[in-house]
C-alpha cells in the first residue's frame, strides 16, 4: 500500500498564494505589462483561453518560429512572472499562520504530510520549503521520516545573515549525477514542473510554464525522472493519491492518473468543487448545452473513494468532523 500526495496552486491559496486567475490580475499590474500596449495586448485576448500562461505560450511559439522578433516580448513577460513569484514568496514566507491556529502538534497540516510516501507539487512557489520541510518538519509519524528531500537538487545557500540553511532563501541546481533518489528515511518532495528559486547549470530559471510543457520536461533530466518517479508511484498496486487545489488543467498530469486509475489508484480530492469538480470542468455543462461526459468525470467515477469541499484552514483549524473524514484516506 502506498499514500501519495499532489497538490496545486489551490493548496497555497490557503495561505495567501495566488491562483491562475489572481496570477493574472498581478500581471496587468506589472512595469513590464503596464509599459508595453502589445503584451497587455496579447495577455487580456488569454484572458479566457489558458491565462497568463496560455499569453506565455503563445510568446514561446512566437519566439521558436522568430527568435529575433519574438525575444523582447517573452522576455518581458518572463521577467513579469518572475517578478509574480518574488512578491507571492514574500508574502508566504512572511505568513505565520501556517498551523491555522491549531495547538495540537498531532492536528497540524504538518503532521499530516509526514502521513504520505511522497509529496508531488506543482507549485513552483516557496511554501513547503519554508514553512515544512525546512522550518517546520515534524519527524516521526507512520512512516518515521527523519526529514525531507528534494531529490537530485543541491543548494546554494544564502549569506543573508539568519536566513543560512533557509531552503526557501536558497538556490537550487540540480545535481550532476544521474541518481535521483532521495536519502535514506528521507521523505522526497517531487516539485514536478520546477521552482521559482531552481535555476540550471547555465544560470537559467528551471521552472515549466506556458506551452509545450511535455516536451520540454522530457528534455530536463531531474523532471524528466521527477516525472517518470510520479507515473511508477501511481501504478504501484494498492495506490492512492490525495489531490488538493489541483484544477485538472495540465493534459500531462491527468493522463499519469488516467493511467495510474488503470492499475487501480484510488482518488481523494480535497477542492471547493468536492466530487462535482468534473462535472463542473465540463464545457457541456453551461445552461443551454447538450451535456456529454467527459474522460474525467469517468475518472472521477472510476477512482474517486472521498471528497473535501472544506479549506484547510477549517479540516485543521478547528473542523474535528471535516478532520475524521479526511483522514479516512488512510484507512484500508
Amino acid at each position: 500500500m502506498a499514500d501519495f500526495l499532489l497538490i496545486g496552486a489551490g493548496f497555497s491559496r490557503n495561505w495567501g498564494g495566488w491562483l491562475a486567475s489572481e496570477a493574472f490580475e498581478y500581471l496587468l499590474g506589472t512595469p513590464e505589462v503596464v509599459n508595453d500596449p502589445k503584451l497587455r495586448k496579447r495577455l487580456w485576448a488569454h484572458q479566457g483561453k489558458g491565462g497568463f500562461e496560455g499569453a506565455l505560450a503563445d510568446l514561446q511559439a512566437e519566439f521558436n518560429r522568430d527568435g529575433a522578433s519574438g525575444r523582447a516580448a517573452l522576455m518581458a513577460m518572463q521577467a513579469a512572472v518572475k517578478r509574480m513569484f518574488e512578491d507571492m514568496n514574500k508574502g508566504l514566507m512572511a505568513s505565520e499562520d501556517w498551523t491555522f491556529g491549531q495547538q495540537n502538534r498531532s492536528r497540524q497540516i504538518g503532521k499530516f504530510l509526514t502521513r504520505f510516501d511522497a509529496i508531488f507539487t506543482l507549485n513552483q512557489d516557496v511554501l513547503l520549503e519554508h514553512h515544512y520541510a525546512n522550518s517546520y518538519f515534524e519527524a516521526g509519524g507512520p512512516r518515521q521520516w527523519s526529514g525531507s528531500d528534494l531529490p537530485g537538487m543541491s543548494p546554494i545557500q544564502t549569506q543573508e545573515g539568519n536566513y543560512t540553511g533557509s531552503w526557501a532563501r536558497s538556490i537550487w541546481i540540480p545535481m550532476e549525477t544521474l541518481e535521483f533518489k532521495p536519502g535514506a528515511q528521507l521523505q522526497p518532495i517531487y516539485k514536478l514542473h520546477g521552482s521559482s528559486n531552481w535555476t540550471r547549470a547555465d544560470g537559467d530559471p528551471l521552472l515549466i510554464m506556458g506551452g509545450a510543457k511535455t516536451r520540454e520536461i522530457g528534455q530536463i533530466p531531474i523532471l524528466n525522472h521527477y516525472a517518470n518517479e510520479f507515473e511508477k508511484s501511481l501504478s504501484i498496486a494498492g495506490a492512492r493519491l490525495m489531490i488538493i487545489g489541483y484544477g485538472f488543467r495540465d493534459q500531462h498530469i491527468n493522463s499519469t492518473i488516467a493511467e495510474g486509475i488503470k492499475s487501480g489508484l484510488k482518488l481523494y480530492i480535497i477542492a471547493p468543487e468536492g466530487a462535482e469538480l468534473a462535472r463542473y470542468l465540463n464545457p457541456t455543462s453551461a445552461p443551454g448545452q447538450i451535456m456529454a461526459p467527459t474522460p474525467l468525470e469517468e475518472m472521477f467515477e472510476l477512482s474517486l473513494i472521498g471528497a473535501s469541499r472544506r479549506n484547510l484552514g477549517e479540516i485543521f483549524g478547528r473542523d474535528d468532523v471535516e478532520y475524521a473524514k479526511v483522514l479516512r484516506f488512510f484507512e484500508r
